[in-house]
């Protein structure tokens, strides 16, 4: 038999008030189905748990021996109730965060302080790394939500599913003193002598698959996977490199950042991965994530004005243009 919730209940009632009835009274049930609980108990554990008086009942010793382990499991069950309403309100539990790294720059930092200040009870790890890492980590339920970006021509894994959030345009990283540095925009044919500075080999996996869609053909002889590295490179004047939008506030003083051309600037689409059923801090968060990147992609990084070819102009997205995961 599974004993059950209301099974310990109405023992504790009774065990409380020395009496069938006042524990029904109080309970709200009737006399009889306290009696068919409290007996489902004494047929589970093969002892009588009340000895029945003239005038009420009292404990057997079988009984005084169950009653601090039936006190333990309605402790646990009411913790394990309040906990669960947390969840739901919000007002407790854990969001488990992932992100790739140059989406935590501008877009999930303040998604995430937007969420703690109207959701402070509940505690968000975040972890940062590449988006096929995270796309499998919330496939695996290892991760409540993931910002990613991923490959164009690959789809989401079983029980993953992508919420689009932006599509954000490339700018190219120059030396203070480069000739193109002081430009409105540059084309990229104007940019195929320089050396330019990846993050790999394999430029499918960088932030160049995009631009590799638009036509550039760039000359690589540096290779730097830390953003640190790759924007000290181009101070120095060793080459140039493409800096995601989203990441231009954080780029260092001594390095210009120079728009693309409009009928060049590559694009990268970036989503929220999220499993079938998010919990609900993860739907509360992707919330954020969707104001946030509308704030975001609406404003040119270093004009203020909106910027020619994000998603509010009708422009093509990033599957049409070809955008992809980095490997950043």
């Amino acid at each position: 038999m599974l004993l059950t919730h209301g099974s310990y209940e109405a023992f504790l009632a009774v065990a409380r008030s020395g009496s069938f009835t006042s524990a029904a009274r109080s309970l709200g049930y009737t006399q009889s189905a306290v009696s068919r609980q409290v007996r489902s108990l004494e047929e589970e554990w093969g002892a009588e748990l009340f000895e029945r008086l003239p005038r009420g009942v009292r404990l057997t010793e079988a009984g005084r021996v169950l009653l601090p382990h039936a006190e333990a499991v309605r402790d646990r069950l009411a913790a394990a109730r309040a906990e669960l309403t947390a969840l739901r309100t919000l007002d407790g539990g854990t969001l488990r965060l992932g992100a790739f790294s140059s989406a935590t720059a501008a877009l999930v930092p303040r998604a995430q302080a937007a969420f703690r200040e109207r959701h402070p009870g509940v505690v968000v790890t975040r972890v940062e790394g590449p988006s096929v890492k995270h796309l499998g980590l919330v496939a695996a339920g290892e991760e409540d939500l993931a910002v990613v970006s991923p490959a164009a021509d690959a789809a989401p894994p079983p029980g993953v599913t992508l919420h689009h959030l932006l599509d954000e345009p490339m700018l190219v990283a120059l030396e203070r003193g480069h000739p193109y540095a002081g430009r409105r925009d540059v084309r990229l044919a104007e940019l195929a002598g320089e050396e330019w500075i990846v993050g790999n080999e394999r430029l499918e996996d960088t932030l160049f698959r995009p631009a590799l869609a638009a036509g550039l053909r760039p000359r690589t002889g540096l290779l730097a996977h830390d953003w640190i590295a790759k924007l000290g490179a181009v101070a120095a004047g060793l080459g140039v490199t493409l800096v995601p939008a989203l990441a231009a506030a954080s780029v260092r003083p001594d390095v210009a950042l120079v728009t693309i051309h409009p009928e060049d600037v590559p694009y990268r689409r970036i989503c929220a991965a999220a499993p079938g059923s998010p919990s609900a801090a993860a739907t509360a968060f992707l919330s954020l994530l969707r104001e946030t990147a509308e704030e975001l992609g609406a404003v040119a990084p270093e004009t203020g004005e909106p910027e020619a070819g994000t998603p509010e102009t009708g422009e093509p997205g990033a599957g049409d243009r070809g955008a992809g995961r980095h490997g950043t």
